[in-house]
């Protein structure tokens, strides 16, 4: 069982949580997509999305206006997400949001307009689910490399960190080899010439 302090040392309780959060920074991460979501195919992260608005409130006229007209398109555009619709008497509306990591979101929507709720709806379902997080790098990788980051030079001889420049032997056209595509339109013209 938990025990309450007594009134009198309330107050140094509160200044000490207060503190704490006072302090609090956003935890640093790298950049991170759900097992390279995007690379191959796309799966919306959003799972679940809950419509709270109140039916004859000010505040939520905006919310009414986007569920009469735009919630309809909205579900048959996304049939992985699933809308839930909540009405509750004389509370702000709030839009939920459920990301198949488990992470949840929300954003409350007071005197918002159709086009702003729009906007949020659009932004929560486009979003991944992990929480905002200050980036340590701004690039990342699973399997990184022992020569570091890629440059131009990465591969090149490294004689040419020794050559003097201009040089007329690294500023000549480098000589390809000829194409598939060029070898069958030789073939071609020689066929049609030959009739």
């Amino acid at each position: 069982m938990i025990r309450r302090p007594p009134r009198s040392t309330l107050f140094p309780y509160t200044t000490l949580f207060r503190s704490r959060m006072s302090n609090h920074t956003l935890p640093s991460a790298f950049v991170k997509s759900v097992l390279q979501n995007g690379s191959g195919r796309y799966v919306c992260q959003l799972q679940r999305l809950t419509f709270k608005f109140c039916k004859s409130f000010g505040s939520s006229r905006g919310m009414r206006h986007f569920i009469e007209n735009d919630l309809v398109d909205f579900a048959k555009d996304n049939p992985g997400v699933v809308v839930y619709l909540k009405p509750r008497r004389h509370r702000s509306p709030v839009l939920d949001a459920e990301y198949l990591n488990g992470e949840k979101d929300y954003i409350r929507c007071h005197n918002y307009t159709r086009e702003e709720i729009l906007r949020y709806v659009e932004y929560l379902k486009n979003k991944s689910g992990f929480p905002i997080a200050r980036l340590r790098k701004f690039w990342h990788t699973d399997n990184p490399s022992i020569q570091g980051v890629w440059t131009p030079f990465t591969n090149m001889d490294p004689r040419l960190n020794c050559q003097q420049f201009p040089s007329e032997e690294h500023f000549r056209a480098k000589e390809t080899k000829v194409s598939a595509t060029e070898i069958l339109r030789n073939i071609a013209t020689e066929k049609f010439s030959q009739k």
